[in-house]
Order: C-alpha cells, then structure tokens, then sequence
C-alpha cells in the first residue's frame, strides 16, 4: 500500500505531463491533423529582404509553410492568392498568420526575384530561399518533393509537392492542407490554432 501511494502521484504527473505534451485539447480540423509527428523543424534560410531568418523568428504566430517556385504557371500564385484571402478573411486576426513561401529552385530564386514576386501577393508575406544545400535540407524535413523537368525551350519547369503546412503559435506541424483546400477551411484550421 505504501508502494502504491508513492506511485500513484507519479503515475498521474506523467498522465498530465502526456495530455499536456503538445500543449493543446483535440481540434476541429478540415485539413489532416498531424499533431504529434516528427515531421518538421527549425530552419534559417535567406528571407527576400536578403536577411536570414529562422522559423523561430515567428514563434507567436501561426505560420502557413507552403513550398514553390516563383516560375511556377498554377499552383503556386493560386495558392499564394487563397492565402491572400485568408489572411483578409482573418479580418484583425490577420496579423497572427505569417505565411511563407519557400523556393524549391535557388538556382533562379534569388532573394531579389523571391522581392518581386511574394510580397506582390500579401506585403506581410515572406519568401525564402538559400543555396541547394540549404533549401534541401529544409525539403527533407517537411517531406517536400521536387524535380526538374525540361521543356521544350530548353528551360525546365517543377514537379513540386503542392500542399501546404499550418504551424502553431509554438512552430510546431499541425495540419497539412491539400491543394485545392478552400479559403473557408484553410481559415477554419487558422482559427482552431489560434483558439
């Protein structure tokens, strides 16, 4: 019984510790929830004011991480839009979303294009990109693929992996949003991590 005693308070410290582990309750998600996994992490890269910056250089908002090329014909400038939207959507909560677009083609995204091209979007928004080094390591983490394929011209366009991430306020992974998730659920997913 004594045994018992001593054990019983340490059983419920780790039962707390363990509801508390990601710091938040279950959420009402439109997107899939990936609370809990591995995928993700801190990373710095060239920012397209040519400053590095780090995810961690967010921490308090939520970050939508959406991968692309600013050569891209369709996916990304229609993503890039939604998130427009989005952020107008948020109506005054717009200024805790951070959305960054990280370049999967250094090679021609430099922090002068990415200048040209992300904030023409949303003036808050951020573009990122480094070496191929850099931007690959940041690809495995976030289990984003990408690969060149030549055109006709003899230029080359990119296969890329379309979805985006929603990070919460502590630069944690917590939803993945597919391609061609509407503006009204993307918004919704926004709201439950800022709750």
């Amino acid at each position: 019984m004594r045994i018992f005693s001593r054990i019983l308070p340490l059983l419920f410290l780790l039962l707390l510790v363990g509801c508390q582990r990601f710091g938040t309750s279950k959420l009402d998600l439109k997107g899939s929830d990936l609370t809990g996994t591995s995928l993700g992490g801190d990373f710095t890269l060239t920012a397209h004011d040519g400053k590095s910056r780090s995810l961690a250089d967010y921490r308090g908002k939520v970050v939508a991480l959406f991968f692309g090329y600013t050569h891209c014909p369709d996916v990304c400038p229609t993503t890039l839009l939604e998130y427009a939207a989005v952020a107008k959507k948020l109506g005054k909560d717009a200024d805790k979303l951070q959305v960054i677009f990280v370049s999967v083609d250094p090679e021609r995204d430099t922090p002068a294009i990415m200048a040209s091209y992300v904030p023409h979007f949303n003036p808050a928004f951020v573009g990122m990109t480094g070496s191929k080094q850099q931007v690959g390591k940041v690809m495995k983490m976030y289990q984003v693929v990408a690969q060149k394929i030549p055109t006709a011209d003899g230029n080359y366009s990119i296969d890329h992996s379309a979805g985006s991430y929603l990070l919460d306020q502590d630069g944690r992974v917590r939803v993945y949003e597919p391609y061609g998730s509407s503006i009204a659920a993307i918004t919704h997913d926004i709201q439950q991590l800022l709750r």
